[in-house]
């Protein structure tokens, strides 16, 4: 019955990291605003910067890798390789989401010693999805945290219990 348990929570973890991931994406795919002042037209979109970008393949990633071990059987021994996975994957959340919420951070305050101004007040709503994107995001590295935790604990908890 524990075992049971044990396996429904880490199904549920997986599915909800999916989940985050997947909307990290879509969010962030779909952030695009056009603004106009005067005779000059501005269109941001989450392609314009390279963290953006790499915050979307990083999402993606991770995406199709929760899609890809929920069909993983129990039985099967990549569950041991599915530890390193898991902490690549949380790596690669943790650096994605790093680049672009710095990047965001400029969108949002600038940067007066470099002369960048900030873009969040003609383009508000591509800010707002950016920032939905980036919580998703956040939710899904948090998950990610604790699916290793639990990897970690359910592969190295049987390998205890073999030495005593």
């Amino acid at each position: 019955m524990a075992k049971l348990t044990k396996r429904i929570g880490a199904l549920v973890l997986r599915l909800a990291a999916f989940g985050a991931a997947l909307a990290a994406l879509i969010v962030m795919v779909t952030s695009r605003e056009r603004a106009s002042f005067f005779a000059v037209s501005l269109e941001a979109k989450y392609t314009d910067m390279a963290a953006f970008k790499y915050f979307v393949i990083a999402n993606a990633v991770v995406s199709v890798y929760s899609f890809l071990v929920l069909f993983l059987p129990k039985e099967s021994l990549l569950w041991k390789f599915v530890v390193v996975l898991d902490l690549v994957m949380t790596m690669l959340l943790t650096s994605s989401i790093s680049a672009a919420l710095a990047v965001a951070q400029v969108g949002k305050k600038g940067n007066a010693n470099a002369g960048w101004l900030p873009i969040c007040g003609q383009v508000p709503k591509f800010c707002d999805q950016v920032t939905g994107a980036l919580i998703a995001g956040f939710v899904a590295l948090v998950l990610y945290v604790l699916l290793l935790l639990y990897s970690l604990h359910s592969v190295v908890d049987p390998f205890l219990l073999q030495k005593s």
